[in-house]
């Protein structure tokens, strides 16, 4: 099964609202999830994202792919640099 980590379209018309979803990437944008790891808010000013990091790097860790605008707001939050810190860390002990 290949797992993304996507944006799920919510909110009303003109006014969206985004839930960060892990997905079978067989699934369409809205449809079923394996697990939601955070929320996008673009409406407010500034806009609002919250990223559960502990839930965000265990799927990253089991191989998810991040969407584009997926990967944009990981790399806001930070969670991208962790997971690329510890990726580098585990690679750099197995090699020695």
């Amino acid at each position: 099964m290949a797992v993304k980590i996507r944006l799920r379209r919510m909110g009303a018309k003109k006014a969206p609202f985004y839930r960060l979803v892990v997905a079978d990437s067989r699934m369409p944008r809205d449809g079923r999830f394996v697990e939601s790891i955070g929320y996008y808010n673009p409406t407010r000013e500034p806009a609002v994202v919250k990223v559960d990091e502990e839930k965000a790097l265990n799927w990253l860790a089991r191989g998810a792919q991040p969407s584009d605008t997926a990967l944009k707001l990981l790399k806001k939050t930070g969670v991208w640099e962790k997971f690329a810190a510890q990726k580098q860390k585990s690679q750099g002990v197995t090699r020695s």
